[in-house]
């Protein structure tokens, strides 16, 4: 596997780098006690979930193991179903990861397309490294993985969530801006860290059925 495709790889599950109307769900000072900080982070989890439509494109740069690689994304959600495509512009090649529902298939490999029951496993197989693809379509809105275990939030001094640890992962947010159509900001800037493993997006555009 070439040094850019183990990049991207990594890319599709770093990252492979929702609102909620009415009442909405508004930033939180910074400083709170832990039960006030986990309560508003509910409220923002469960926002999200009412929105499982949406899609970003941006761009994305990845490190693990002094292999790295960059290039363009454009992610695409549907309920528990996405489409991740990556492209490097340098090599112009491009690859694209499909899944959801208990099946995912990945495309751009050398040897052909290659199939598995879940992301994770097709991407352990491909690349050995075991990362949990499923979580990364929450955690790149800013909400925590309903099904990946205990996890801790940190706000910031401008009253959005700054940090995220979940799963052995770090995530920490920035640039939060309003999405039209949606009642809370969503994440233009993230960074997620987990040993010598890296990943940085920078979301150009983010869309949903809600938006003009």
């Amino acid at each position: 596997m070439t040094r850019v495709l183990r990049g991207a790889a990594l890319a599709l599950v770093a990252l492979a780098l929702g609102a909620c109307a009415g009442q909405g769900v508004r930033p939180t000072p910074a400083g709170l006690p832990e039960a006030e900080a986990e309560a508003h982070q509910a409220a923002r989890d469960a926002a999200l979930a009412r929105h499982p439509q949406w899609s970003l494109q941006g761009r994305v740069a990845v490190s693990t193991a002094g292999h790295g690689g960059s290039g363009r994304i454009d992610w695409q959600q549907d309920g528990p179903r996405y489409q991740v495509s990556l492209s490097a512009p340098v090599t112009r090649q491009s690859w694209r990861l499909t899944g959801g529902d208990g099946e995912a298939r990945l495309e751009g490999l050398d040897g052909g397309p290659r199939t598995a029951a879940d992301a994770a496993g097709l991407l352990r197989g491909a690349t050995g490294w075991d990362i949990p693809v499923d979580a990364l379509g929450a955690w790149a809105r800013g909400a925590r993985a309903a099904s990946h275990g205990p996890a801790q939030v940190e706000y910031g001094a401008d009253g959005q969530l700054a940090t995220l640890r979940q799963d052995g992962w770090t995530l920490h947010y920035a640039d939060w801006q309003p999405q039209a159509g949606l009642d809370l900001p969503l994440p233009h800037r993230l960074e997620a860290i987990r040993g010598d493993a890296r990943v940085r997006l920078a979301v150009d555009a983010w869309s949903s059925p809600e938006s003009p």
